[in-house]
Protein backbone atom coordinates (compact mmCIF):
# COMPACT_ATOMS: atom_id res chain seq x y z
CA UNK A 1 0.00 0.00 0.00
CA UNK A 2 1.39 3.41 -0.86
CA UNK A 3 0.55 6.91 0.27
CA UNK A 4 0.38 10.09 -1.83
CA UNK A 5 4.07 10.78 -1.15
CA UNK A 6 5.21 7.56 -2.89
CA UNK A 7 6.36 5.67 0.23
CA UNK A 8 5.37 2.14 1.28
CA UNK A 9 6.61 -0.11 4.12
CA UNK A 10 8.85 0.62 7.12
CA UNK A 11 12.59 0.66 7.80
CA UNK A 12 15.64 2.61 8.87
CA UNK A 13 17.35 5.59 7.24
CA UNK A 14 20.24 7.84 8.19
CA UNK A 15 19.25 11.12 9.75
CA UNK A 16 20.15 14.10 7.56
CA UNK A 17 21.22 16.09 10.62
CA UNK A 18 23.14 13.54 12.71
CA UNK A 19 24.13 10.85 10.16
CA UNK A 20 22.85 8.23 12.62
CA UNK A 21 20.19 5.60 11.87
CA UNK A 22 16.63 6.53 12.72
CA UNK A 23 13.35 4.68 12.35
CA UNK A 24 11.40 5.68 9.29
CA UNK A 25 7.92 4.48 8.52
CA UNK A 26 6.98 3.84 4.94
CA UNK A 27 10.54 3.10 3.76
CA UNK A 28 10.04 1.60 0.28
CA UNK A 29 9.91 4.49 -2.14
CA UNK A 30 8.17 4.35 -5.49
CA UNK A 31 8.45 6.81 -8.35
CA UNK A 32 6.40 6.61 -11.51
CA UNK A 33 6.88 7.54 -15.13
CA UNK A 34 4.87 6.70 -18.19
CA UNK A 35 5.61 6.66 -21.92
CA UNK A 36 3.09 6.76 -24.72
CA UNK A 37 4.73 5.54 -27.95
CA UNK A 38 3.20 6.02 -31.38
CA UNK A 39 4.37 4.37 -34.58
CA UNK A 40 7.18 1.96 -35.38
CA UNK A 41 10.68 2.07 -33.91
CA UNK A 42 12.45 4.01 -36.66
CA UNK A 43 9.83 6.65 -37.47
CA UNK A 44 7.76 6.62 -34.31
CA UNK A 45 8.09 8.72 -31.21
CA UNK A 46 7.26 8.66 -27.55
CA UNK A 47 6.50 11.11 -24.82
CA UNK A 48 7.86 10.51 -21.31
CA UNK A 49 5.62 11.70 -18.49
CA UNK A 50 7.24 12.15 -15.09
CA UNK A 51 4.21 11.28 -13.02
CA UNK A 52 5.76 11.49 -9.55
CA UNK A 53 7.52 14.83 -9.88
CA UNK A 54 5.25 16.52 -12.38
CA UNK A 55 8.25 17.63 -14.47
CA UNK A 56 7.46 18.64 -18.01
CA UNK A 57 6.97 15.73 -20.36
CA UNK A 58 9.89 14.95 -22.63
CA UNK A 59 9.95 13.51 -26.16
CA UNK A 60 11.99 10.41 -27.00
CA UNK A 61 12.75 8.77 -30.35
CA UNK A 62 15.02 6.07 -31.73
CA UNK A 63 16.92 8.78 -33.60
CA UNK A 64 17.46 10.74 -30.36
CA UNK A 65 18.87 7.55 -28.89
CA UNK A 66 21.23 6.60 -31.72
CA UNK A 67 21.87 9.83 -33.63
CA UNK A 68 21.60 13.55 -32.82
CA UNK A 69 19.32 14.16 -29.81
CA UNK A 70 17.76 17.31 -31.35
CA UNK A 71 16.24 18.39 -28.03
CA UNK A 72 14.90 14.93 -27.19
CA UNK A 73 16.13 12.50 -24.56
CA UNK A 74 16.98 8.80 -24.46
CA UNK A 75 16.84 6.01 -21.88
CA UNK A 76 20.63 6.25 -21.63
CA UNK A 77 20.55 9.97 -20.81
CA UNK A 78 17.91 9.31 -18.16
CA UNK A 79 20.01 6.47 -16.69
CA UNK A 80 23.10 8.70 -16.65
CA UNK A 81 21.14 11.43 -14.86
CA UNK A 82 19.71 8.95 -12.35
CA UNK A 83 23.14 7.49 -11.64
CA UNK A 84 24.87 10.86 -11.26
CA UNK A 85 22.17 12.09 -8.87
CA UNK A 86 22.05 8.88 -6.82
CA UNK A 87 25.84 8.58 -6.63
CA UNK A 88 26.27 12.20 -5.52
CA UNK A 89 23.79 11.56 -2.70
CA UNK A 90 25.54 8.33 -1.70
CA UNK A 91 28.95 10.01 -1.69
CA UNK A 92 27.64 13.01 0.23
CA UNK A 93 26.28 10.65 2.92
CA UNK A 94 29.53 8.63 2.98
CA UNK A 95 31.61 11.78 3.42
CA UNK A 96 29.29 13.16 6.14
CA UNK A 97 29.56 9.88 8.09
CA UNK A 98 33.36 10.27 8.01
CA UNK A 99 32.97 13.81 9.43
CA UNK A 100 33.98 15.40 6.11
CA UNK A 101 30.78 16.73 4.55
CA UNK A 102 31.47 17.98 1.05
CA UNK A 103 31.36 21.64 0.10
CA UNK A 104 30.49 20.47 -3.41
CA UNK A 105 30.46 17.38 -5.61
CA UNK A 106 30.46 17.66 -9.38
CA UNK A 107 29.43 14.29 -10.84
CA UNK A 108 29.18 13.67 -14.58
CA UNK A 109 27.84 10.39 -15.89
CA UNK A 110 28.08 8.91 -19.37
CA UNK A 111 25.99 5.88 -20.29
CA UNK A 112 27.10 3.82 -23.31
CA UNK A 113 24.70 1.95 -25.60
CA UNK A 114 26.56 -0.45 -27.90
CA UNK A 115 25.60 -2.92 -30.63
CA UNK A 116 26.63 -6.45 -29.68
CA UNK A 117 25.97 -9.82 -31.33
CA UNK A 118 22.85 -10.27 -29.19
CA UNK A 119 21.57 -6.77 -30.02
CA UNK A 120 21.89 -3.38 -28.38
CA UNK A 121 23.11 -3.38 -24.78
CA UNK A 122 23.99 -0.76 -22.22
CA UNK A 123 27.61 -1.72 -21.61
CA UNK A 124 29.27 1.02 -19.57
CA UNK A 125 28.54 3.79 -17.12
CA UNK A 126 31.32 6.30 -16.55
CA UNK A 127 31.13 8.46 -13.42
CA UNK A 128 33.85 10.77 -14.65
CA UNK A 129 35.00 13.22 -13.91
CA UNK A 130 33.93 13.21 -10.29
CA UNK A 131 35.36 16.30 -8.62
CA UNK A 132 34.86 16.94 -4.94
CA UNK A 133 35.57 19.92 -2.76
CA UNK A 134 36.05 18.44 0.72
CA UNK A 135 37.97 20.06 3.56
CA UNK A 136 40.38 18.02 5.68
CA UNK A 137 40.53 14.96 3.42
CA UNK A 138 43.39 13.61 1.35
CA UNK A 139 42.98 12.57 -2.28
CA UNK A 140 43.42 8.89 -1.31
CA UNK A 141 40.74 9.19 1.40
CA UNK A 142 38.39 10.83 -1.09
CA UNK A 143 38.93 8.08 -3.68
CA UNK A 144 38.31 5.44 -0.99
CA UNK A 145 35.08 7.21 0.03
CA UNK A 146 34.00 7.43 -3.63
CA UNK A 147 34.53 3.68 -4.08
CA UNK A 148 32.60 3.00 -0.87
CA UNK A 149 29.76 5.20 -2.14
CA UNK A 150 29.76 3.30 -5.44
CA UNK A 151 29.16 0.08 -3.51
CA UNK A 152 26.28 1.63 -1.54
CA UNK A 153 24.62 3.61 -4.34
CA UNK A 154 21.23 2.03 -5.20
CA UNK A 155 21.62 2.78 -8.92
CA UNK A 156 25.15 1.33 -8.93
CA UNK A 157 23.74 -1.78 -7.27
CA UNK A 158 20.97 -2.06 -9.87
CA UNK A 159 23.58 -1.95 -12.64
CA UNK A 160 26.14 -4.21 -10.92
CA UNK A 161 27.00 -7.43 -12.80
CA UNK A 162 25.26 -6.06 -15.91
CA UNK A 163 27.03 -2.81 -16.74
CA UNK A 164 30.70 -1.89 -16.27
CA UNK A 165 30.87 1.04 -13.87
CA UNK A 166 33.95 3.26 -14.17
CA UNK A 167 34.87 5.83 -11.54
CA UNK A 168 37.49 8.57 -11.78
CA UNK A 169 37.46 10.66 -8.60
CA UNK A 170 39.65 13.57 -7.56
CA UNK A 171 39.61 16.53 -5.24
CA UNK A 172 39.26 20.06 -6.55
Amino acid sequence: MSNPYGYAGTGWILSFTTGLPRRFCNMAIERRSRVVWEGDLLKGNGNIEFQSSGLHSTPVTWASRTEDPNGKTSPEELMAAAHAACFSMALSATLARSKHPPKSLDVSAKCTLDKKDEGFRITDMHLTPLVGEVDGMSEDEFIKAANEAKEGCPVSNALKNNVNIHLDARLK
